[in-house]
């Protein structure tokens, strides 16, 4: 069976994490979605936005780290980040999607990402060698 390969980069937003520790929601949403409306409300600006696809996703399993994102791209390693205030985290997520982008092989060092992602990384799943 072929595996399928991403024809471009993808950022995925976890749409169901909790606003925060103590808050399910804020006005009415979670904070999963609040990130990814201010994701999408500055990709508008974003020099890449062909290259990315930012895509919300149900679940991404990290709930005691939310607000989370994962970041992935055929031949490169998936980053997986949480611990993302919703409403103060995008500028610095599409910081990092940027760097990750220009990684050849998605590893970002941790000093080279934006001070606010220099925490908060919950897996750095290699690229499979097949």
């Amino acid at each position: 069976m072929a595996v399928p390969i991403m024809a471009q980069h993808a950022l995925f937003v976890c749409r169901s994490c909790v606003f925060s520790r103590t808050q399910r929601d804020y006005v009415g949403q979670r904070g999963g979605y609040h990130l990814l409306s201010n994701l999408l409300r500055l990709q508008e600006q974003w020099p890449l936005p062909l290259e990315f696809k930012i895509e919300a996703v149900n679940y991404l399993s990290a709930c005691d780290r939310s607000c989370t994102i994962a970041l992935a791209a055929a031949g490169k390693t998936t980053l997986m980040f949480g611990d993302m205030l919703p409403l103060h985290s995008a500028a610095a997520v599409l910081q990092l999607a940027h760097q990750y982008h220009s990684s050849s092989d998605g590893i970002v060092p941790r000093q080279s990402r934006p001070e606010s992602m220099q925490k908060g990384i919950l897996a750095r799943i290699p690229c499979p060698s097949l």
